[in-house]
């Protein structure tokens, strides 16, 4: 089953994720990206230059905004959103305002706009709180404390989530969930790991590792988030689920992936310890039964050769 002549509206689309899943979408469908070009992937493709795309640069708190560049479409995928442990931490308020009214500006405007085949909405791994082995969709999500800086993400998403369930529920909007876990790859800009590691190791700068490193995560590439947001977009058993997408197989510690990214690059890098930004995630592996089950979802690359796919990308395009 392939996606064909339908169009499609992305929000967040032109950075890292959107952009990736605009490339495989484009030469078929009808494709609007709507962004604040806060965070620019598309800056490094030649997406713009193709015939089925168009740019509206917007906020997504703007709702006619949203409903403007929604018309006519007949998929919506909500990737937009404010992210990354730094900018959370520093405007806790615009995180919640962009994640939760955003997302109901974008729910609004599906339902308005009568989009009949699919509304994909992005949650978070984060929503399963400090310690998550093998979490699956039905398990209880945890907030984490009032107050600390880092859960306001979680919560704002978790939010957004939930009114996506709603709207399905209420109002028959044909909806889906996507908790990523830890996507990686080419395109990457703002925060994450992997990339801040890679572009580092590549010119031998010191990589800064915050709190001990013990942290243990599951890395996701992104061509294999793609794939699972394209089966959640195709499949009908999907309408109304939540699903958790990410790579079980390609787990290690922070400290260990500073490691695997110098060893893999042969780079001379120093890595240094830095005292803890805020409360951080100790354990983070998803179980993607229910992905596979559904959707024939299955990662597929493993960790080492999608550090070698990045690195090569930021060699190119940016350093």
């Amino acid at each position: 089953m392939a996606i064909q002549g339908k169009k499609i509206c992305i929000t967040g689309g032109a950075g890292f994720i959107g952009s990736t899943l605009a490339s495989k979408l484009c030469s078929e469908n009808k494709l609007v990206l709507f962004d604040n070009l806060e965070r620019n992937t598309i800056q490094y493709t030649n997406l713009l230059d193709e015939a089925n795309i168009s740019l509206v640069q917007g906020s997504i708190l703007d709702y006619d905004a949203v409903r403007g560049a929604m018309e006519g479409a007949d998929i919506v995928v909500h990737a937009a959103a404010v992210a990354g442990i730094d900018t959370v931490i520093k405007s806790p308020v615009k995180t919640m305002e962009v994640n939760m009214i955003g997302t109901s500006n974008v729910l609004k405007a599906a339902l308005d706009s009568e989009v009949k085949d699919r509304v994909l909405e992005f949650s978070t791994s984060e929503v399963f709180g400090s310690y998550a082995f093998r979490s699956k969709e039905d398990d209880n999500t945890v907030a984490g404390s009032a107050g600390e800086a880092r859960w306001t993400y979680a919560v704002s998403k978790l939010a957004g989530e939930h009114l996506s369930h709603a709207y399905f529920k209420e109002f028959g909007l044909p909806t889906v969930s996507i908790r990523p876990f830890n996507v990686y790859g080419p395109g990457q800009t703002g925060e994450g790991a992997i990339q801040i590691f890679i572009r580092k190791a590549l010119t031998n700068e010191p990589i800064n590792i915050y709190g001990d490193g013990a942290q243990i995560r599951a890395w996701c590439y992104v061509d294999d988030m793609v794939e699972g947001l394209l089966r959640a977009l195709e499949d009908p058993g999907a309408v109304g689920e939540s699903f958790n997408i990410g790579n079980a197989r390609a787990v290690t510690t922070i400290y260990g992936l500073a490691q695997v990214v110098c060893r893999v690059l042969k780079s001379n890098s120093e890595i240094n310890f830095m005292p803890a930004l805020s409360a951080d995630v100790e354990l983070r592996i998803p179980e993607t039964t229910k992905a596979d089950a559904v959707l024939g979802f299955k990662a597929k690359v493993d960790l080492e050769d999608g550090i070698l796919r990045t690195a090569e990308w930021y060699r190119q395009n940016v350093l």
